[in-house]
């Protein structure tokens, strides 16, 4: 649990300034579950520059309730969380200082969003919460008042949750949570968990993530892990003290950021998945008349496949639909071996490119048409797909036929270039798995939405 939370002050010598206003939201690393939004009365004198940058003065405050008023409530947000400011050293030392003037010891665990920014957001021209906010996209109202940059915050906070392929910032939030987790047995786990598509991460007691899977039900796929008696769910439920989850909207991100993680991460029983899930592919070669050839083979990391399938048959299935949607010859896609006409042509449903009736101009425009629209070699393209909520839409970064990455963006949000979608991409390896997952994807869903973009 984090308290995501911005705090305006007076000014003035350091150690010395007071509290003028002060925002929490409590979040659980996917919604505010509870917030905090007050004025205080700091009991002295505010700068000047500081009223002219918060709009904050004394007639504001002279009826706010004073620190100790409201300490009770700041003690009970922050309780069991990590406290998460953007500088987090200011925020989090005003903090203590207002609590040793009462006599208490406040201590919390913190994170800071500019550190965790420059890191999972390298580039940026600059840190400010305002300037990122903007360069990402993130709307930021009453911009230098506490409950609209600590708003901010939170969003940019769930920015850097979905970009933090290594999951450094939930490791560190599950070993401050490990000792009640492990108070909870796995039916409690269970029930706090969301029947939503996303990538969820099993962790031990110290904090380690154990297995990660993807699922478009997380809360059915854990209670399958947890109440069946195969191995490995018998070694997941002796080790498991905590289940977190990324919900993503998007089938297509669960299974990239899966991929992605599993590899980054390395988790114990994930090792013993399948190596090579994508077992065949579809290759092109023209021959000596000319004509392009289709061929089934075992995928090969050393060619360059068109696309690629789970076995031979579903691949077998593809070829046949595709001889019929764009008019190939059963010979040339080899489904029908023979040294005369294909069965096809004998039915008249093949144009004769077998027995070189057809010309191979004309056939081999049909085939690099059916090559278009299942490869993207060379393409600058997005792939749109659905997102976690209703008015925001994840981006799959196609450049130069390469994977670049996945992100959200806001439908107010215009993404139109390449140099916008940086700022919300999460960059991740191109590697033949991605390959494999994005154009095995775009086959069985075709009516994605897919803007090319200009190179």
């Amino acid at each position: 649990m984090y308290a995501i939370l911005d705090i305006e002050t007076t000014g003035g010598k350091y150690n010395e300034e007071g509290i003028t206003e002060i925002a929490i939201y409590k979040f659980d690393g996917h919604k505010v579950v509870d917030q905090f939004i007050s004025l205080v009365n700091p009991e002295r004198e505010i700068q000047p520059f500081v009223v002219n940058l918060t709009g904050i003065n004394r007639n504001m405050l002279r009826t706010a309730p004073k620190f100790y008023e409201v300490a009770k409530r700041i003690v009970e947000m922050t309780e069991d969380c990590i406290i998460v400011a953007h500088n987090s050293q200011f925020d989090y030392r005003i903090l203590k200082t207002e609590f040793t003037r009462l006599g208490f010891p406040f201590k919390r665990k913190t994170l800071c969003t500019v550190e965790l920014s420059k890191k999972l957001i390298p580039g940026q021209d600059s840190y400010s919460l305002g300037k990122l906010a903007r360069s990402l996209g993130i709307p930021v109202s009453d911009r230098h008042r506490a409950n609209g940059d600590a708003m901010a915050t939170v969003k940019l906070f769930k920015m850097l949750l979905s970009r933090d392929l290594e999951k450094l910032i939930v490791k560190d939030a599950i070993q401050v949570e490990a000792k009640k987790e492990m108070a909870a047995n796995l039916k409690n786990i269970i029930k706090e968990l969301p029947h939503i598509t996303g990538v969820y991460y099993i962790y031990n007691a110290e904090g380690t993530i154990i297995y990660i899977g993807k699922s478009n039900n997380i809360k059915n796929r854990i209670s399958q892990h947890f109440t069946s008696s195969s191995t490995k769910s018998k070694k997941l439920q002796r080790d498991a003290a905590a289940v977190t989850y990324e919900h993503t909207g998007s089938e297509l991100v669960a299974l990239l950021k899966e991929s992605e993680e599993i590899k980054r991460n390395k988790p114990i029983f994930n090792r013993a998945l399948r190596r090579n899930i994508f077992t065949h592919a579809l290759y092109s070669f023209k021959d000596a008349n000319g004509y392009i050839n289709l061929m089934i083979d075992k995928a090969d990391g050393r060619k360059k496949p068109i696309t690629t399938f789970t076995n031979r048959q579903s691949a077998k299935s593809f070829l046949f639909n595709a001889v019929e949607e764009f008019q190939l010859c059963q010979k040339l896609t080899g489904l029908y071996p023979t040294k005369n006409s294909c069965f096809n042509y004998d039915i008249k449903q093949c144009l004769g490119a077998c027995i070189q009736e057809e010309s191979p101009e004309d056939y081999n425009k049909r085939v690099l048409q059916l090559i278009t629209k299942n490869s993207y070699n060379n393409q600058n393209m997005v792939i749109i797909d659905r997102a976690r909520e209703v008015d925001e839409r994840s981006a799959i970064l196609i450049e130069n036929g390469l994977f670049k990455g996945i992100g959200y963006f806001n439908l107010n949000y215009q993404i139109t270039n390449m140099d916008v979608l940086q700022s919300v991409i999460t960059p991740m390896e191109n590697n033949r798995d991605a390959q494999h997952i994005i154009k095995s994807y775009l086959r069985k869903n075709k009516k994605l939405k897919i803007i090319k973009l200009n190179n």
